[in-house]
């Protein structure tokens, strides 16, 4: 019981992803957007329900697709990590050209969600 409990609590399930385009739309369009240590997050509050995540990467930030997606799974587990005091918000993030993944960009991003969640 313990470990499912911790498990739907700190997972990444499809209830927590920003999936369709009219989503990524909206926040673009009417979220506020901030910038922190060069990298844009548009964030927009709602009524209810668990944070979710949105994540615009493309080859501009990293010509490799295995950088990509290493970026993409850094931020995804600083949005995990931190998802607890997010509340019900929509985050869409955009990196900073040139990043690369790796335990610095991981820390940097759990601090750069507490500082979104204040």
């Amino acid at each position: 019981m313990l470990v499912e409990s911790k498990r739907a609590r700190f997972g990444l399930g499809a209830e927590k992803r920003l999936a369709r385009k009219a989503d990524f739309e909206r926040l673009l369009r009417e979220g506020a957007r901030r910038n922190k240590s060069g990298y844009t997050f548009f964030t927009s509050a709602r009524s209810d329900g668990p944070p979710r995540l949105g994540i615009l990467i493309s080859r501009r930030h990293a010509a490799r697709a295995t950088v990509r997606n290493g970026i993409k799974r850094c931020i995804r587990e600083a949005f995990r990590l931190e998802q607890a005091g997010l509340g019900a918000m929509d985050v869409l993030v955009r990196p900073p050209l040139g990043a690369r993944p790796g335990a610095a960009m991981l820390g940097r991003l759990r601090g750069l969600f507490v500082e979104l969640a204040k």
